[in-house]
């Protein structure tokens, strides 16, 4: 088949792209500018466009598909040329329902947690050499790519985002699956340039539960009191598989599971991660590996990247690197770091990077967020609001939505660098929580703190 992507460099569609090119497809494909990882991984691969920009000359009748990535506008010239020449235009989750149409789907979603479960899965079925096919939205260790596709395996995991599918397909990625195993593992309001409202958030995992083929399983988190009820209101004729924290201890800085074998130390920290963990046990059981075979698997498993990555740490300094952005990840992981830290001061360092998060009306939702920190720190860009074109937003507002008096405010990338490489970081845990970088911190250098 001859594929061409439009939009070939963002983070999923460069690697449909090379699995695809590894299944044996033809693929060509443009953007208007790509950056590495992708960059030099398209490049190893062949796929790198030769020049950067839109070409209508590449899109023809000979194509067999155009996939359309979100970083694409409506306008976009290739776009327009296969809509005239009536070629067969996908979002990339809907091509990867049309390559998994005959497989076991099983589909992870919800607001956090996702990644880290789907990673858990393919950490325990990788483990037991058990071949799947796949997509998650981090790089993991061990996986040379975020996707896989074959002809021959019977499941495909997928991590199921709720984010938009396209720039002309505005339903949300995760409907387009049709899963025959499924798990929600929390809902925190996010994306309201999309749903403006919680209500219209919630009701799409509604759709998303009702979903599921009939017969199909659910597994979810009945802690969340907006999971509980979206799944227990579900109409579609499901089985229902809910799980809960296990019982866990912590000792001498590790998390200890409390299994029938015995009490197994974790790699991983916080009560977040636990909840997700047991909700992978149940999904990696429905896929045929038993209860003993996923401890002794998920004991190594070190986490997803940017997932609370350990980047650095001696005797008393530890720094970790997180994703989280959204009020309800942000405070699950401030705590997580607390609580497996009791004995250290935490410094918590949070970008307001995502639309939500500098949106003025959104800035609420941040109360209590950083309250188990003992220094907070949040740094956001003006550029970040021009780019965005939101209105501006100020340090006072910033400082009452958190409701911390203590709270410190950054706009000034070096003014923030040069605070943080100050420090004396002596018995200190240090979080930098932000889906950015910060206006350009190098997280190499950031090491040589400890």
């Amino acid at each position: 088949m001859k594929i061409h992507f439009i939009a070939i460099g963002g983070s999923a569609m460069h690697n449909l792209a090379i699995a695809l090119h590894q299944k044996g497809y033809q693929i060509t494909g443009s953007d208007d500018t790509i950056h590495d990882p992708s960059k030099s991984r398209l490049e190893k691969h062949g796929l790198l466009p030769k020049e950067f920009g839109w070409f209508p000359g590449k899109i023809t009748n000979d194509l067999d598909a155009v996939i359309l990535g979100m970083h694409a506008k409506k306008d976009n010239p290739e776009l327009l040329k296969a809509q005239e020449l009536g070629v067969k235009i996908y979002s990339y989750p809907e091509f990867l329902y049309e390559q998994s149409k005959d497989k076991t789907r099983v589909v992870i979603g919800g607001s956090h947690g996702k990644t880290t479960i789907t990673s858990m899965i393919l950490h325990v079925l990788n483990y037991h050499d058990k071949k799947v096919d796949y997509m998650v939205g981090a790089q993991l260790e061990g996986f040379e790519t975020m996707v896989h596709l074959t002809n021959e395996n019977e499941f495909i995991v997928l991590e199921g985002d709720e984010y938009l599918s396209s720039p002309i397909d505005r339903r949300p990625k995760f409907h387009l699956y049709h899963p025959n195993i499924a798990l929600l593992s929390g809902i925190a309001w996010d994306h309201i340039n999309v749903f403006p409202t919680f209500e219209n958030y919630v009701e799409q995992f509604g759709i998303f539960t009702n979903s599921l083929i009939n017969g199909g399983i659910m597994v979810y988190n009945e802690e969340d009191a907006t999971v509980k009820r979206v799944v227990e209101e579900a109409t579609n004729p499901i089985k229902k598989y809910p799980y809960t924290t296990p019982n866990y201890f912590i000792e001498n800085g590790i998390t200890y599971l409390e299994t029938a074998e015995g009490d197994l130390p974790l790699e991983v920290f916080g009560e977040h991660n636990l909840q997700n963990l047991a909700g992978a046990k149940w999904i990696c059981q429905h896929m045929g590996i038993d209860e003993d075979d996923f401890y002794e698997a998920i004991a190594s498993f070190k986490g997803a990247s940017k997932r609370l990555e350990k980047i650095a740490e001696n005797n008393s300094t530890v720094i970790f690197k997180d994703f989280a952005h959204s009020p309800s990840k942000v405070e699950a992981t401030t705590t997580a770091v607390k609580n497996q830290y009791k004995n250290r001061s935490l410094l918590a360092c949070l970008e307001l990077h995502t639309y939500s998060s500098l949106n003025a009306t959104f800035l609420s939702e941040y109360k209590g967020a950083l309250k188990n920190a003992d220094k907070a720190v949040v740094f956001y860009s003006s550029d970040a609001l021009k780019i965005k074109q939101l209105e501006e937003v100020t340090e006072k507002q910033i400082a009452e939505a958190f409701e911390r008096d203590d709270l410190i405010i950054y706009t000034n990338s070096q003014e923030f660098k040069d605070f943080l490489f100050s420090l004396n970081l002596e018995n200190t845990a240090v979080l930098l929580m932000s889906s950015g970088n910060y206006g350009g911190l190098d997280f190499e250098e950031v090491k040589s703190l400890v």
